[in-house]
């Protein structure tokens, strides 16, 4: 039986999952009740919260189009990935380079269920996805190098996803590795959520409570110590919503800046 024949088999609808419940807060479709109530339970404590991952979409945008636009990178290593919605990494990046080729990476049964919406690439580029955990990261190297050409710099993206993985399971070294395994010339992209507020870290502990998944706020400082060793590029380690944001874009009011984002190149 391949993973695919049995992600069925991994779904559990009893407990929320955080791609499902992100996909609620985000406004999808692909979640059931008890990932809602989750999501209003989150909303509860912290109103904004939404707005928070709507803010951390647009980050994504806004790094995937200066990789591929500004740094001329046309290969992505997409961590984390969470369910399909609009602009997804491969639809910016081939937007700009129809010759791009992305890998995504996710561990959520659901995920593996749409991932076909995922591998809908141009002709001249190209789209894969790995059924893998960020915690196995040879792994997703290893898969990934039959999409991906490893002597050719690649832009890696770790959106929202080292949250997910508790001190005691050493983020620091899981990115470590996969950036020593990255060609000089690739760039990382990473955010995550920030402990700067006590209304946030009450809500997130709230869904730590009965969920499948836990997150982890970190202070803005521990989570740019994960690209310890690159060279940021301007403006550097700041909030998510101020990287290089659109002219046209709306306000960021302050609630919105309770995520930290950058991107590091790897000289």
């Amino acid at each position: 039986m391949t993973e695919r024949d049995d992600w069925g088999s991994r779904l559990q609808t009893d407990r929320p999952h955080s791609a499902r419940v992100w996909d609620y807060l985000l406004g999808g479709k692909n979640h059931y009740p008890v990932d809602s109530q989750a999501g209003d339970l989150i909303l509860e404590h912290f109103p904004e919260f939404a707005a928070i991952a709507r803010v951390q979409r647009r980050f994504l945008v806004r790094a995937v189009r200066f990789l591929a636009k500004d740094a001329g990178i046309r290969q992505f290593l997409d961590i984390g990935t969470g369910l399909p919605t609009t602009d997804n990494t491969h639809e910016v990046a081939q937007g700009i380079a129809p010759e791009s080729r992305i890998v995504y990476v996710d561990n959520d049964p659901i995920v593996l269920a749409h991932a076909d919406a995922l591998l809908r690439s141009t002709p001249e580029g190209a789209c894969a996805y790995l059924d893998a955990d960020v915690r196995d990261p040879q792994k997703i190297l290893t898969q990934a190098a039959q999409t991906l050409d490893f002597d050719r710099p690649i832009g890696l993206m770790l959106l929202n996803i080292m949250g997910q993985v508790a001190d005691e399971e050493e983020p620091g070294r899981i990115v470590a590795e996969l950036i020593d395994a990255l060609p000089r010339g690739s760039y990382v992209a990473l955010s995550d959520g920030t402990a700067t507020s006590e209304p946030l870290q009450a809500a997130v502990a709230a869904y730590n409570a009965q969920s499948v998944n836990t997150y982890h706020l970190r202070a803005p400082e521990h989570i740019g110590s994960f690209l310890q060793g690159l060279r940021l590029v301007e403006p550097g380690l700041v909030r998510s919503a101020d990287w290089r944001p659109d002219p046209d874009a709306p306000g960021t009011p302050r609630e919105q800046g309770h995520a930290a984002g950058a991107v590091g190149l790897k000289e």
